[in-house]
């Protein structure tokens, strides 16, 4: 435990005062490794594409090289076309163990012609429990978008194709817990979820559909690496835009506006399920 309070000390001193250190990914070969799927994960055009596939026996999935503290994350997907129902394509960020941190955007798959819903979720100290999910505006199957999230020390923001969708809000000052000092990595996967994915488990995995497969390219990490040996990480925050990045009013408002269209669950409007009292987040203002 001490050592891994020095550590972020150390790296909350080297935040304000060190050169810049970021990662900018752009090969899937230098950037990523497959670590499941038994072949189903394949990377294409010199490292510019990879390709994960779903078939009755397994999924896939990889995971980043690199670990962070904070950062600009940024992928483009093609998502399962067709009758994908009961499949789940996932792009997240986490953490190891028990009380992890995570941040996660799931995307669920649909009968033909019905739209994709995009649920999203953040973990802090291993509680989750707070969904959000939307429903997308285009067809994610036709072409590539890019889907995005933003972690820097005031808040989280995921984004769709460059325009903000949810904020998570670093409320700390309220004694409300922060993904801050757990370093996690990206990853990424598609698998089978029947039981719930659709329609909330109604609609069944048509397996003669299968192989089912999701297409990523332009993967763009850009953040404080944690050094795989242990140490802490470094980062310049006069140097890296995100660091310090906050909303203004106009990107509020488009936020507003997309959940209002979009957005079709919010845990913090579901008092049923939190008969306790709802999640201290949803009443506080930072």
């Amino acid at each position: 435990m001490f050592m891994a309070t020095a550590r972020f000390f150390l790296f909350s001193i080297l935040l304000a005062t060190s050169s810049t250190s970021t990662a900018m990914a752009g090969n899937f070969y230098q950037d990523v490794d497959i670590t499941w799927g038994n072949g189903r994960g394949k990377i294409l055009n010199a490292g510019q594409l990879l390709t994960l596939s779903l078939d009755k026996s397994s999924g896939s999935g990889f995971l980043s090289k690199n670990q962070y503290i904070y950062g600009r994350f940024d992928m483009q997907l093609k998502l399962v076309s067709g009758n994908s129902a009961g499949t789940v394509t996932t792009f997240y960020l986490s953490s190891q163990g028990p009380t992890h941190d995570e941040i996660d955007l799931e995307f669920l798959g649909n009968l033909s012609g019905d739209p994709y819903t995009l649920h999203t979720n953040v973990f802090t100290q291993g509680k989750g429990n707070r969904e959000q999910q939307f429903k997308l505006w285009f067809d994610p199957t036709v072409d590539f978008h890019t889907y995005s999230v933003l972690w820097n020390p005031r808040h989280i923001v995921f984004y769709v194709d460059g325009t903000p969708i949810r904020e998570f809000k670093n409320m700390e000052a309220k004694g409300m817990a922060y993904p801050k000092s757990q370093a996690m990595r990206v990853y990424a996967s598609l698998w089978a979820a029947e039981d719930w994915a659709t329609r909330g488990g109604q609609v069944k995995t048509d397996w003669s559909q299968a192989p089912f497969t999701a297409a990523f390219r332009g993967y763009d990490a850009n953040g404080c690496v944690w050094p795989a040996g242990g140490g802490a990480a470094t980062c310049s925050a006069s140097g890296s835009s995100w660091m310090w990045q906050e909303f203004d009013a106009t990107s509020l408002r488009r936020m507003k506006w997309m959940q209002r269209k979009y957005m079709i669950y919010n845990y913090c409007n579901d008092a049923k399920r939190f008969p306790q009292g709802m999640p201290p987040e949803c009443s506080a203002t930072p």
